[in-house]
């Protein structure tokens, strides 16, 4: 679970709590169920016209990974690789077929080596996995990268809808403030939704699949290592320019 996204999401809907209360006109004057339906379901009406439905029906799942997700651990992966390499030292590179891996990545890279493969084409099937996986990604992040445009573009266009009904209504003065409260929500809504959900699960979605892409080369680039027969200690010092200065002794020392 990442608690960073729980902690921020929660800390900026707070300081959104603190300052509307703080401001005296009240929590209800901050709800408008018109206001809603046009932000809200003008959004999700353009999201699905602009994607295949398969992929706007997705991105629930999509949003829960920036919460629920298991964090890459590089250095493990890393030591895991070496120790691979060591077995396969040891032994043969045949023996890598039968050792347990969790991973399901580490564990195709590792049955592909011992099926004695070359290694451009060991290359060439994992990188189609990560181009793969990448694309996914990159498919995600662009609904939520074009929400981000999309909510505010609502709550403006809810905006002038209440701004054309206070406008038609001048000859009443009392009316006119209402009016305008109500149709100015509209652009809060859209902003709330760009600025405070949107943006922050697109940035955190971009820094895990980057994060995933750096652990898959990580494995690529250990495998065709051991396929080539090079020492543990060599792959290591090639797996450890992936690592900062401070994890890569952390791993020597394992």
């Amino acid at each position: 679970m990442d608690i960073s996204t729980v902690i921020g999401l929660i800390l900026a809907n707070a300081m959104m709590m603190m300052a509307i209360f703080l401001g005296g006109a009240g929590f209800g004057a901050y709800l408008d169920v018109p206001s809603v339906a046009i932000v809200i379901g003008g959004l999700a009406g353009v999201t699905i016209a602009k994607w295949p439905l398969e992929i706007s029906l997705s991105l629930s799942k999509v949003l829960l990974k920036t919460i629920f997700y298991k964090q890459m651990n590089h250095a493990a992966t890393i030591n895991e690789i070496i120790g691979l390499a060591e077995k396969a030292r040891r032994e043969s590179i045949f023996a890598l077929e039968k050792v347990e891996i969790e991973d399901p990545f580490t564990k195709k890279a590792a049955n592909l080596a011992a099926d004695n493969r070359p290694p451009e084409v060991i290359y060439s099937i994992l990188q189609m996995d990560v181009d793969s996986m990448e694309e996914r990604h990159k498919n995600a992040i662009s609904v939520i990268g074009e929400m981000i445009s999309d909510a505010p573009a609502m709550g403006m266009l809810g905006t002038l809808i209440g701004l054309v009904a206070m406008l038609q209504n001048l000859s009443d003065p009392a009316a006119i403030g209402p009016g305008m409260a109500v149709a100015l929500l509209t652009t809060f809504y859209g902003a709330y939704i760009a600025n405070i959900l949107a943006n922050p699960c697109k940035k955190k979605l971009e820094y895990r699949s980057n994060e995933e892409s750096k652990n898959m080369a990580i494995v690529i680039t250990g495998i065709l290592g051991i396929v080539a027969g090079e020492n543990p200690r060599l792959i290591r010092e090639k797996l450890d320019s992936f690592l900062p200065p401070a994890e890569r002794m952390k791993g020597e020392e394992e």
